[in-house]
């Protein structure tokens, strides 16, 4: 049993990645092309990740990042996938969405998460104590009264914020945000297109506990997944393989923190690549891109509807993974074609 195309909706993850020899900069140019395609060409939404210390990933400071690109389009929604909400004051993240709501009303998602979105170190770094993610529960509450304008604080408004009720999104990688997204009665989004492991129990344990809530009646289920779509098969299980190695340099390549890079890019040849690729700690990072697909526009159509169903995905949000942003676009046009019936 397959769920058709046309009934999965689709979004776009994107994590403003820097290509090698590339600057921030021209991340943030890439991000704006990759959003205005997907507008174009019928995505639902785009959203960012908050990470930080690490040299590939430019969406650190994700609330900017929104605003920049929901400037230079028109329709699609924006938002964050996710915020990392023990990084930050509840009131801070309200102020900060409550103002890009106000900007651009009816297209801004909040999505959050627990984790610190990087290692030790630089959670320290960033003041984060070590057991802010046990206030987790009560700080999607507070934050939620503060966007509601019914503030659980005595006394304290979010301006602006107050009242633009941005709709919130828990995510995880765990048991933990399914069963606490059921209990609050927000949508969930799993985060699967990097840690696959726990997709299937806790999306069963959400859709069985959900609690219909002011935002959200029934439950919806967002699961993650990698697309790289090409009008050639070989091209795309290429640039699969292309980054495939690059994620695994990338980890290799970083410093005893876990965030900073200690070496060059360059630093591990393909061949070493691949040779690890072999070994049991090469095999659990290939496990992390476990759901992915490489091919054409019918083979991806056909692995996302297969996915849809296996997920009990209400919506697919797509980490395009080509390296090259034109192959990107072309990938993120060609899936759109195959799974939304609009022409590349």
């Amino acid at each position: 049993m397959t769920v058709p195309a046309e009934h999965i909706a689709l979004s776009v993850l994107d994590l403003a990645p820097i290509a090698p020899g590339q600057s921030a900069r021209d991340s943030f140019a890439a991000s704006v092309a990759l959003a205005q395609t997907a507008e174009k060409h019928g995505y639902r939404r785009v959203w960012y990740a908050e990470h930080h210390n690490m040299a590939s990933i430019a969406s650190s400071a994700t609330s900017i990042l929104i605003g920049h690109v929901a400037g230079q389009t028109s329709t699609i929604r924006l938002g964050a996938g996710g915020i990392m909400l023990p990084n930050h004051a509840p009131l801070t993240i309200a102020e900060q969405f409550g103002t890009l709501a106000t900007m651009y009303p009816d297209r801004i998602d909040l999505g959050l998460g627990r984790a610190p979105g990087s290692d030790q170190v630089t959670m320290r770094a960033m003041r984060r104590d070590a057991q802010s993610s046990d206030q987790f529960p009560e700080d999607v509450l507070e934050l939620q009264g503060y966007l509601r304008g019914e503030s659980r604080v005595p006394g304290v408004q979010a301006v602006p914020g107050a009242g633009t009720d941005v709709p919130l999104y828990i995510l995880g990688s765990s048991l933990f945000g399914a069963q606490l997204a059921a209990a609050f009665g927000l949508p969930y989004a799993f985060a699967s297109h990097f840690s696959p492991d726990a997709l299937h129990e806790a999306v069963a344990i959400y859709r069985r506990d959900f609690t219909p809530s002011r935002q959200l009646a029934e439950p919806h289920v967002i699961a993650g997944v990698n697309v790289i779509a090409a009008d050639d098969r070989a091209d795309a299980q290429q640039q699969f393989i292309t980054t495939r190695r690059a994620r695994v340099r990338g980890m290799l390549s970083r410093g005893p923190g876990g965030g900073s890079v200690a070496g060059p890019a360059t630093e591990y040849s393909d061949e070493e690549i691949d040779q690890f690729l072999t070994t049991p700690n090469g095999r659990g990072i290939a496990n992390m891109m476990k759901y992915t697909v490489a091919g054409t526009p019918d083979d991806v159509r056909d692995y996302l509807e297969a996915f849809a169903v296996s997920a009990q995905a209400d919506e697919l949000i797509i980490g395009f993974q080509s390296q090259n942003i034109a192959d990107r676009l072309r990938s993120v046009e060609l899936t759109a074609n195959a799974m939304l019936g609009v022409a590349a």
